[in-house]
């Protein structure tokens, strides 16, 4: 299937691992131009170097989106050497893994900021981007725990269940500018250096009973298979899809708890 996303220009918040990595790649088998975003500058030119070798145009910046003002930094940046913005994907995100007893205010904070309002700031960013081309698209990476609770996830959760609450809202607010806000939750999902892949090499017997017990396909889901769905979402094949939170899962239904 063409997605029509030739010469289109797709911002990922977090791609050089893992989902992010995945979809900036499958943005660029597409033909987008791609502009990303790391913390570490090994994984960024990695990356990079993947995308140019695919043929499309990139750019890429290190950048912490914790920090208030770099998503706009980023933005602004991709859109003047990309030539604008059709496509966002909010996909950083991280926790403190703290229970609510344990959290000080200082772990709430920076869990939202990296979360909630990184996705805030991008988006709001890429608006005047979206405009001028009479349109755009955003995909926010959220989480199963953020429509099913789990022991010491109350502040990750929070954090997913806002960010699901956003682009609900923001769909009806933005659908009459052509722009579309949909929200996707993967489960818990192996891919190199990730935690999955950790745990499997220090633990094996624990981790295959683990997959056994929380896993009805036997196995985790892999990056590329979220980055799939996020790149259709992304296109105009989907234009009437906004407002939705789609699960990605494999029936996981739960986050995982071992």
């Amino acid at each position: 299937m063409d997605l029509e996303l030739k010469g289109k220009v797709a911002l990922v918040t977090g791609g050089s691992r893992g989902i992010g990595r995945a979809t900036a790649l499958r943005f660029g088998s597409e033909g987008c131009r791609v502009a990303i975003f790391a913390r570490g500058e090994e994984g960024l030119h990695k990356t990079l170097g993947d995308l140019k070798a695919l043929g499309v145009l990139v750019f890429g910046v290190v950048a912490d989106m914790s920090i208030a003002g770099e998503a706009a930094r980023f933005v602004a940046e991709a859109a003047e050497a990309l030539g604008g913005v059709d496509m966002l994907v909010n996909n950083v995100g991280g926790s403190t893994n703290s229970t609510f007893a344990e959290a000080s205010d200082d772990d709430w904070v920076k869990t939202f900021d990296l979360n909630l309002f990184h996705s805030v700031r991008a988006t709001r960013a890429s608006l005047p981007y979206f405009r001028k081309r009479g349109g755009g698209s955003v995909v926010t990476i959220a989480s199963i725990s953020g429509w099913r609770p789990a022991p010491e996830k109350v502040i990750y959760g929070a954090t997913k269940a806002a960010e699901i609450f956003l682009s609900g809202s923001l769909a009806w607010e933005l659908s009459s500018q052509n722009v579309r806000i949909n929200t996707l939750s993967p489960g818990s999902i192996d891919f190199p250096g990730g935690i999955w892949e950790r745990f499997r090499n220090q633990n094996p017997e624990e981790y295959a009973a683990f997959v056994n017990r929380e896993f009805p396909a036997g196995r985790l889901g892999k990056a590329g298979e979220v980055a799939d769905v996020i790149v259709f979402l992304s296109s105009p094949k989907a234009n009437w899809i906004n407002g939705a939170h789609i699960p990605v899962d494999g029936a996981q239904g739960r986050p995982t708890v071992f």
